[in-house]
């Protein structure tokens, strides 16, 4: 069966009248019974008893009005579906992040989404680092990463979301603990802990190179997965620790003290992005959304 088929028998079974139903589909009669009579003969039923003063379903009529009216509304949700996801209000985003600062903003962003477009799929991937991030964006396989970079390679566009000012996390016995703020020089000869030395790993390069500039190298003696359980080495008193501003908010822990780091590079960007010739309607709504949800800061 043809929908035009099935549009023509579900106009005839409601108008009971061929003139009145041609009239509703802007057809003449002669066309409109010929389409009916050929639904019947590839049916093998007669589907109307039809005379020069009525007309009425048949039981196999009867029978077919129920599925007609289902594959009608269906193709009405098939344009619909479709419609929306030309606006960017349905489709699948996957976006890749970690850290515990970056839980914050992508529940705050995740949250309006949500709640603006429920037709969007939100897919949220926690362990994509910084470099893992990247990859998996140009590979396809990510549609928006979060993450710290230095800079980005070409094909991908990014929006800064947030500055991060660098701090010094200690045990709270450490010897500088009561200062207000701390010099990278004055922690030449202290033990370090940091994450792990993947390659565009921003916290622990700012590490290697504000100490470069400082004239030392840091003894890192310890990595760890994450700023959590980085904490917890410093917490440990295993080492110091270079961090930002964002991880003091998200960490309680009566154990860690964090200084400003005085002198040394200022701030750490933190940014979420995407390939730019990626034209998925939902995607841009997603990043429309961002704008909103995490601004970029002034």
């Amino acid at each position: 069966m043809e929908i035009s088929q099935i549009t023509a028998f579900l106009a005839v079974a409601e108008e009971l009248h061929f003139g009145r139903a041609a009239q509703r589909l802007h057809s003449a009669q002669p066309p409109l019974s010929r389409t009916i009579r050929q639904l019947e003969k590839q049916l093998g039923a007669t589907l109307f008893d039809r005379n020069t003063r009525n007309v009425r379903l048949t039981s196999a009529g009867e029978a077919l009005l129920g599925p007609a009216r289902e594959v009608l509304d269906a193709c009405r949700l098939a344009e619909i579906a479709v419609a929306a996801a030309g606006r960017g209000q349905v489709g699948r985003v996957r976006i890749g992040f970690s850290g515990v600062s970056s839980h914050l903003l992508i529940g705050r962003w995740a949250k309006l989404v949500r709640h603006t477009h429920p037709g969007i799929e939100f897919v949220l991937n926690s362990s994509a680092f910084a470099s893992e991030a990247l990859n998996k964006l140009l590979d396809g396989t990510l549609d928006i990463g979060l993450g710290r970079w230095i800079f980005t390679p070409p094909g991908i566009a990014s929006r800064v979301i947030l500055n991060e000012d660098f701090v010094v996390a200690m045990t709270v016995d450490h010897p500088l603990a009561g200062r207000d703020g701390v010099r990278i020089e004055e922690l030449a000869t202290e033990p370090w802990v940091a994450l792990p030395a993947d390659p565009g790993s921003a916290l622990r390069d700012s590490l290697q190179r504000a100490a470069h500039d400082a004239g030392f190298t840091p003894r890192i003696v310890q990595s760890a997965p994450d700023s959590m359980s980085l904490m917890a080495l410093v917490s440990a008193e295993v080492g110091c620790a270079l961090t930002v501003s964002s991880v003091v908010e998200n960490v309680n822990n009566p154990d860690v003290v964090f200084l400003p780091l005085v002198g040394g590079p200022s701030t750490l960007q933190l940014r979420i992005a995407w390939r730019a010739d990626d034209d998925s309607a939902a995607l841009r709504e997603v990043l429309r959304l961002s704008e909103e949800a995490l601004p970029t800061p002034e």
